[in-house]
């Protein structure tokens, strides 16, 4: 696959990993499409792409409501001809509180984010990665749900992460024909914006007590890792020297989750 010729839809591309990704892929002469939910973030992200040389398209949608995601990829595939590359990255921490205080509304909103979501997105993009003769996938799951079970009160989100990761390894053999290679990457403790969309209620009843005198990362010395760290990963994984690499679950968290 030439990347000079190549289109990639890259999800929650407003900030964090999604941005990252997406100047990444640009760098590498892929089109993008921008999608997340606020234009802004995405204006800001396609200038950078475009004063660099690089082409993008912003695409304003919530993955997790139908009719606008069907528009969005509608107008990548009509702007740019095609769709090669799917980056499966918007998602929310969401509340994260004991089992028996999570309301069912709560629950709803992060498995329709991060499920509904990954699976919309897909629905979408797989005929076109068809038509296109094969292409690559990769799902933003998490250490949470994988590795890491220790998270207080994150039961939705580990649920969404876990599933993120079945999926992928379901659809790596069932598209494997039409040569669609599908992985996913689990980041542990990134620096993003994704606490925003964080809600910690009454930690002191799920929370494990565990102390990590050095930090919890330990090949940073404690420290977060970065989005491009992650984003290079990506990068890897949806070009030719991944073309062997299916079906994987690949852990980009500096030896995080072995702690946890």
């Amino acid at each position: 696959m030439d990347s000079r010729s190549s289109v990639a839809l890259v999800t929650g591309a407003g900030s964090g990993i999604g941005k990252a990704t997406a100047l990444a892929l640009a760098a590498d002469g892929v089109k993008v499409g921008l999608l997340a939910r606020t234009r802004p973030a995405l204006d800001e992200v396609a200038a950078e792409i475009a004063s660099a040389g690089g082409q993008a398209l912003v695409l304003e949608a919530d993955v997790a409501d139908e009719v606008p995601m069907r528009n969005a990829i509608r107008d990548l595939v009509s702007e740019f001809g095609r769709l090669d590359i799917v980056v499966a990255n918007a998602g929310i921490n969401g509340v994260w509180a004991p089992i028996d205080d999570l309301k069912p509304l709560e629950w709803d909103k992060t498995i329709a984010i991060n499920l509904r979501g990954t699976y919309l997105t897909l629905h979408l993009t797989v005929p076109h990665l068809k038509q296109a003769g094969g292409g690559a996938i990769v799902v933003v799951s998490s250490i949470n749900g994988t590795r890491t079970f220790t998270t207080p009160g994150a039961t939705a989100y580990t649920a969404t992460k876990a599933a993120q990761v079945a999926i992928v390894q379901q659809l790596a053999l069932e598209l494997a024909k039409h040569h669609i290679r599908v992985n996913a990457v689990c980041p542990g403790e990134i620096e993003t914006g994704i606490d925003e969309s964080t809600s910690l209620r009454h930690p002191e009843e799920t929370a494990i007590p565990v102390e990590w005198p050095n930090g919890q990362v330990p090949i940073t010395g404690g420290k977060p890792g970065r989005s491009s760290d992650v984003a290079d990963v990506i990068r890897f994984l949806v070009s030719d020297r991944a073309r062997h690499v299916t079906g994987s679950p690949v852990w980009v968290d500096g030896g995080q989750g072995l702690l946890r």
